[in-house]
């Protein structure tokens, strides 16, 4: 919530107009992204992976979507065939096992943030923390 309080405050106006192009614009992205990791994910291409879970982890990060940074940054090492839990390298298959679930469990991460900024910005557009939902 911090970091996008952070982001409101660069708003020259009551309209917002900068926080919210940046919101639509890591939705756009966000959207994208999934689409491109399952198509990675079919091709077992963990490299792509890696790199794909690193891109959204930033954009993440840059509006304080703390959980979905946090499961692409998952991604992004799995991709990269390290386990930075345990400390240890992965094999391929097993990165893929690890990544599989983290999927879907991101996407439902995206899910509940995109519906808490958009909520925002519709029923409190001039009220920066009105709602206290984590993302």
């Amino acid at each position: 919530m911090e970091t996008f309080q952070q982001i409101l405050e660069l708003d020259e106006d009551d309209e917002r107009d900068f926080s919210r192009g940046m919101t639509c614009e890591y939705f756009k992205q966000a959207n994208t992204t999934f689409k491109d990791m399952d198509d990675a994910f079919s091709r077992k291409d963990l490299e792509k992976l890696s790199s794909l879970g690193h891109f959204l982890k930033g954009s993440s990060a840059a509006l304080g979507v703390t959980k979905v940074q946090a499961s692409c940054e998952k991604i992004q090492h799995y991709g990269s065939l390290r386990d930075e839990e345990a400390g240890e390298p992965l094999a391929p298959e097993a990165a893929l096992k690890k990544i599989d679930p983290l999927l879907e469990s991101v996407k439902k991460e995206y899910a509940v943030a995109e519906k808490w900024l958009k909520e925002w910005y519709i029923e409190t557009p001039q009220e920066p923390g009105a709602l206290h939902v984590s993302t």
